[in-house]
């Protein structure tokens, strides 16, 4: 799930985002709600407009999804006759995770096999980035985690080999001076493995 607001480019619209779908949206007004479904009636977000006249808002993109925010967005769908449930899984998507092992991925020379550890489980995650190695330190976005370009991590398969999550870059999680160079963000020892991983700070 990601909430984006950015009121000089896009307008006074809260974006709920809760799947991407390259399909065609079918959109049902209710008031200053818009619900986004699939062509399945599967709901995948909502535009809320005139959001200052509910809440006060900050943000040029994606915004840190709070409790006090879910509250919130639930008193407007109740304003405009919205019945739906917003069920926001919480807990932390973005996570300081340690590179335990590494190992050549045996049907791709430029990925790597990586069992991180994210403190409460390991996972095993592919990586084509030329820089990660064993022992690091890195961001690791979790199965439901929302990209800053709106791509949504899912259990995947790479070259015939399971991947739980992603490893990223600096650039990948839309952090201020990223660079352009190719690789993974590695973090330094003063982040503790497994804490949540802020984007918004």
């Amino acid at each position: 799930m990601q909430f984006v607001y950015n009121k000089q480019g896009i307008g006074d619209v809260l974006i709920i985002t809760l799947d991407q779908k390259e399909a065609d949206v079918i959109h049902k007004n209710h008031g200053d709600v818009t619900r986004l479904l699939d062509e399945e009636g599967q709901i995948v977000g909502y535009n809320i407009f005139n959001v200052s006249n509910y809440m006060s808002l900050d943000g040029q993109g994606p915004i840190e999804v709070t409790e006090e925010l879910v509250a919130k967005v639930k008193d407007i769908f109740s304003k405009n006759g919205v019945q739906d449930e917003l069920n926001v899984d919480l807990s932390p998507k973005f996570v300081v995770g340690y590179v335990k092992e590494i190992a050549p991925h045996e049907n791709a020379s430029k990925l790597n096999v990586c069992q991180v550890d994210v403190g409460d489980e390991e996972l095993q995650i592919v990586c084509g980035a030329p820089n990660v190695d064993q022992g690091q330190k890195v961001v690791v976005a979790k199965v439901g985690a929302m990209m800053p370009t709106g791509m949504l991590i899912k259990d995947s398969e790479l070259r015939g080999v399971e991947s739980s999550g992603m490893i990223c870059s600096a650039k990948e999680l839309n952090l201020p001076k990223a660079s352009e160079k190719k690789g993974i963000l590695v973090l330094d020892d003063s982040y503790e493995v497994g804490a949540p991983f802020n984007l918004y700070k």
